[in-house]
Formats: structure tokens, sequence, C-alpha cells
């Protein structure tokens, strides 16, 4: 599978998770610390907005934890838009501004899987649904994870936590939870 066409279906079965929050699980919590339904919602939207300023050519110059909307739903379908139209005008092969950095279009490409292949699954995890990535899709995800994911980005106050350790022959979507810092699925029973 191609990125593109893994992010496209990564945005689309997000879409479809955000789509069904009912009010009343807006305060459930999530896999990621200090992040309720809710709050993860924003980071998400807004950090859509933020990709795909970048990916445009255009800055962002919202804060990426503090986006507020009236329609998530609408709100994350004009910023996933944008994003993939980006991806399709100009290509990977080449540098794209995001944050403080520029970095190379695949380095931008592997983080925007990452952020919403992991956040989707986070998400569905919260409300109670099944994780619904397609092993083939968390398999090219945990590729461009494992590539470019460093140490750097883990620990106290940052964006991922240590890796869990999950065995080679659990399922892949347990290992790349494991990666990202979250309990494996088969081991939350009871939870």
């Amino acid at each position: 599978m191609h990125d593109l066409d893994v992010l496209e279906s990564v945005l689309a079965k997000d879409q479809t998770i955000i789509d069904s929050i009912q009010p009343d699980q807006l305060h459930s919590p999530t896999p990621c610390p200090d992040f309720d339904v809710a709050r993860l919602v924003n980071h998400i939207i807004s950090g859509l907005q933020r990709f795909a300023a970048g990916v445009n050519g255009s800055s962002f110059t919202g804060d990426p934890d503090s986006f507020i909307g009236d329609s998530p739903s609408r709100d994350y379908r004009n910023a996933a838009d944008g994003l993939l139209a980006g991806w399709n005008q100009c290509g990977m092969d080449r540098t794209v501004h995001l944050g403080n950095a520029d970095l190379s279009g695949k380095i931008v490409m592997a983080r925007a899987l990452t952020e919403y292949l992991t956040h989707g699954c986070d998400l569905a995890i919260a409300l109670g649904r099944e994780v619904p990535f397609s092993d083939e899709e968390i398999t090219v995800v945990f590729e461009r994870a494992s590539a470019t994911l460093g140490e750097e980005y883990r620990g106290e106050g940052k964006p991922f936590g240590p890796i869990i350790d999950v065995p080679w022959s659990a399922p892949v979507l347990d290992r790349f939870l494991g990666f990202m810092g979250r309990k494996p699925l088969t081991s939350r029973s009871g939870d």
C-alpha cells in the first residue's frame, strides 16, 4: 500500500469514530494520559490543521492543543481534506515546514500516519469500539513509526511513553500499541 492511500483510509476511519461520539462520552478517559475524549478530539483536529498547513505551504498560527470548535466532525473533515489535497497536489518528494522545522515530506508523512493511526486507536479504545484499522495499515504505519520515532520523543513531558515490550508473536496491533507506549489490547481484559 502507498503511504497516501494508507493515510486516506486511516483519516476516513478516524472520521467515522469522531462522527460516532455521543455527548455523554466526551469526558471518558483515553489511553493518552491527561486527555479525555473531548480534549483528544481537539488535539487531533488542531494537529491535523497544523499538518495540513505545513503540507500546503502555509503557516499554522494556532496552538496545536487548544482547538475548540462547534462542529468537530466538520472541522476534522475540512482539515483532513486539506491535508490530502496538499499531498495529492505537491507529493512527498519535497521539504515541508512543520512547526519550527523544515522536514522531508517523507518524515512528515510518517509522522501524520503515526499520529492519526495512534489517536484513532486511542479513541476507539476509549469509546469501547473495535479498532477499525487493517493489519496491513497498521504494519505500514508501524514500519514508518519505527524508522522515525526516536527516544527523544519518549518519556516524562514528551509526546510518547516508553515502549511496552510485546512479544513478536502478538497481533500487529498489540505490537504497535506497545511501541507507541500504550497498553496492548490483549492485556486490557478487566480494564
